[in-house]
């Protein structure tokens, strides 16, 4: 069964600014511009006025209505991390052997994990920051406008630490997603 038409609206913030041709989206804000292309996907992407998007998909089935809500959360991403961008805050966990992270240039280095003797690393893309926290003991932090490359990072960090050939329950090491989401506004 096919649905006639599908509409959905994104609100874009104050300060925002976004241009569309040809389902590439270019939004500007105070952080930077974020560039998407929605050509895969068979849909209308408009600005309505100055303050809303509409996406519309006419005589769709299930699998390509889902997609409306997907494109719909990827420009309020979009929105969100050109105004205020987003933060995750990752955590070491291990009971012996304490893990030993650094950056060398644009690249993660984690050693002493679980007392191995390999060196672990994890490509920073551009447009992510690191920063170990000074007030935390154990925790970094990735930040940025784009939120694919920032949990895309956090993610490929998660997995260089993953444990294999060892009991899941009893070795809890690794470093983990402790909070996430967009960087706080300050008072």
């Amino acid at each position: 069964m096919k649905t006639v038409l599908a509409t959905r609206t994104v609100d874009i913030p104050e300060g925002v600014e976004v241009s569309i041709k040809s389902r590439v989206v270019t939004i500007t804000g105070p952080r930077g511009t974020l560039t998407r292309n929605f050509k895969h996907m068979n849909m209308d992407i408009q600005k309505v006025g100055t303050s809303k998007l509409r996406v519309d998909l006419w005589f769709a089935n299930r699998k390509q209505l889902a997609c409306v809500r997907t494109v719909c959360s990827h420009l309020e991403n979009m929105c969100t991390g050109v105004t205020r961008g987003f933060l995750y805050k990752m955590r070491f966990v291990y009971s012996h052997f304490p893990i030993n992270v650094s950056l060398s240039g644009n690249t993660v280095e984690i050693r002493n994990f679980l007392g191995e003797k390999r060196v672990r690393r994890v490509q920073i893309p551009e447009g992510v920051e690191y920063v170990r926290t000074a007030d935390v003991k154990d925790q970094i932090e990735l930040s940025g406008n784009d939120i694919c490359l920032v949990s895309m990072t956090a993610a490929k960090i998660q997995q260089m630490t993953n444990i294999r050939h060892k009991d899941l329950r009893k070795f809890l090491d690794g470093i983990y997603v402790s909070a996430k989401g967009p960087i706080p506004e300050e008072e």
